[in-house]
């Protein structure tokens, strides 16, 4: 079992995606002038979402040893 098999490995990668992401969005809203409750809502939901698709397609990758070249860097190379 490699550091990369583990849950807190990618918990991490998620928080590293979602937590950012939703800064972006919600700086986006503030700028807009809109920064109602249901605003920053969506924000955090566009961000969860979002982080999910990124870590779920890159352990689906670490899980099947298909090998990402665009993707080096962010996701731990596949054991051969």
């Amino acid at each position: 079992m490699g550091a990369a098999d583990g849950i807190k490995y990618w918990i991490k990668r998620y928080l590293l995606a979602a937590v950012p992401l939703f800064a972006i969005l919600a700086a986006v809203e503030w700028f807009k002038g809109t920064t109602a409750p249901a605003d920053i809502a969506s924000a955090a939901l566009w961000a969860a979402v979002a982080a999910a698709l990124f870590v779920g397609s890159a352990y689906r990758r670490h899980r099947k040893a298909i090998v990402c070249p665009a993707c080096d860097g962010t996701v731990p190379r596949p054991k051969k």
